[in-house]
């Protein structure tokens, strides 16, 4: 634990000399060298209307444009480092390519994409034409309300593994949770089984040493932490692995917002009740998560040369079962199709649309699109956390409570505790389980995976989740949205630079 917390300190301490750096070139240049000046000055009017040509979501670029304005040099570099898709390093070059190479074992069935165009399924025709991503009917799924529900399904599916499991997740915190998860990682793999493990270097950097994946090699256990952090790289590497999934042996799959940490199963959760959920794959859409998995690993590692080793035969059909599809989020994409598959959703809604979100720093689009809904008739609610885990960036999401509230979006705090779960539905008919959080990041930034599902059983597990958690929940009123001029400054400021949050 030492060691982890003297890596974030020296990785903290390399972000801020370069951020300082960075400002005291700005200031140098703007007052000691006016030719120099003048060429970055004309240079980030050149960047911002190129922004403006090209911009798809202006209210996101916005705070670009802002920056670069008041910090020319400082502005400009901060775009080209933590903006999206404006260079791409080794590592996104690597993931594109296996991308690409991996596409050919994501082939759509024919009767299937049929169905989905002679019905008019539009998110479905959204997701099969701009992704890779195949849909299909053969599938069973299992929704859990609550981490400590999926906890011992997971430990359960894990005890049987025979050939491989794959693990990827953006928290991985040593604890009651990962322990458990741990000692049978080492049993399996004691069996030759092919275990294999991916967290985010950010995510877990307070809680694994830089030596964890040698901890885990000396039991045979593969690890790799994704685009690993160093002090003066910091603010290159803003692009993060989200994604959380389990595959075992091609036949099961599970996914959600639980990372591998004690508070995701209520243990030793210091927000109350910690308000998550876990969702249970069991069918050929589980191949569309081994395809994501393998795509990241071997973009590190490039370990197999045929992938179709990985993917288990489901003779048994079960096609009443309604249309699943694993989808992954990238911010190496040009369509941003996690905000896509969302505001398809609430377009679509005809009686009710029910969220869960952490967090809820949203564009333009999605705003105008969730009171669209709410003034068509639709009954719009969003659940958010009753007691956050960040209050500047709670503050972020409360700036947009008023805007929804004034225009019949009804916003629900679950009183007894922290909610994690990202979770869609409407109409009894659609919902969306993943790890693709309400903002800036998740929707622009990071690596995430979401699981669309249309007429399956199971969506009324969901509808029921729902509303237990509205019964454990207060309505805001009038009187609870209301802010001062102050902090209505405040949270003005704060949306500037919602996309460094």
């Amino acid at each position: 634990m030492l060691n982890a917390v003297k890596r974030v300190l020296f990785v903290a301490i390399g972000i801020i000399l370069q951020f300082g750096f960075l400002i005291s070139i700005q200031l140098f240049f703007k007052d000691k060298i006016t030719i120099i000046s003048l060429f970055y000055e004309i240079s980030s009017i050149l960047i911002i209307l190129g922004i403006l040509k090209n911009s798809t979501r202006l209210s996101n670029d916005l705070p670009w444009i802002i920056i670069i304005l008041l910090f020319p040099i400082f502005g400009t570099i901060l775009l080209l480092t933590l903006g999206r898709n404006y260079s791409k390093n080794k590592l996104q070059r690597n993931i594109n390519k296996m991308e690409k190479e991996y596409s050919k074992y994501l082939k759509q069935d024919e009767n299937i994409k049929n169905e989905i165009i002679n019905n008019d399924l539009e998110n479905l025709n959204y997701i099969m034409n701009r992704t890779n991503y195949f849909i299909s009917k053969n599938n069973d799924v299992t929704y859990y309300e609550f981490g400590e529900l999926f906890y011992p399904e997971l430990i359960k599916e894990l005890k049987k593994a025979q050939k491989f499991i794959f693990m990827e997740y953006f928290i991985i915190n040593k604890g009651k949770m990962w322990n458990g998860i741990l000692d049978i990682l080492k049993e399996k793999a004691a069996m030759n089984v092919d275990v294999r493990i991916l967290y985010d270097d950010m995510g877990s950097i307070a809680m694994l040493s830089t030596n964890y994946p040698k901890e885990l090699e000396k039991y045979n256990i593969k690890c790799i932490p994704f685009n690993k952090l160093s002090p003066f790289r910091g603010i290159f590497m803003n692009n993060r692995d989200h994604r959380k999934m389990t595959i075992i042996d091609g036949k099961v799959a599970f996914s959600g917002g639980v990372n591998l940490s004690d508070e995701y199963i209520n243990v030793n959760s210091r927000l109350g009740i910690w308000k998550d959920n876990g969702i249970k794959i069991e069918g050929e859409a589980i191949w569309n998560l081994t395809v994501m998995f393998l795509t990241m690993w071997n973009a590190f590692n490039k370990e197999d040369n045929d992938i179709l080793k990985f993917k288990y035969d489901f003779r048994e059909k079960n096609n009443d079962n309604g249309f699943v599809v694993p989808y992954g989020v990238s911010p190496l994409y040009k369509d941003l199709i996690g905000e896509d598959v969302y505001i398809n959703m609430i377009n679509g809604a005809k009686k009710y649309l029910y969220i869960m979100t952490p967090y809820l720093i949203i564009d333009t689009d999605m705003v105008n699109s969730l009171i669209r809904a709410a003034k068509r008739g639709v009954d719009v609610r969003i659940l958010v956390p009753g007691i956050p885990d960040k209050k500047i960036v709670y503050t972020l999401t409360s700036s947009f409570f008023k805007i929804l509230h004034d225009n019949g979006v009804k916003i629900y705090k679950y009183s007894k505790g922290f909610v994690h779960s990202k979770v869609f539905l409407t109409d009894d008919k659609r919902s969306v389980v993943g790890t693709i959080n309400m903002d800036y990041r998740s929707l622009y930034l990071h690596f995430e995976n979401g699981i669309y599902m249309e007429n399956v059983k199971e969506i009324k597990a969901i509808l029921n989740d729902f509303e237990k958690s509205f019964k454990e929940s207060q309505k805001l009123e009038d009187k609870d949205i209301k802010v001062g001029f102050f902090k209505s400054l405040w949270q003005a400021i704060l949306r500037l630079f919602a996309p460094l949050f």
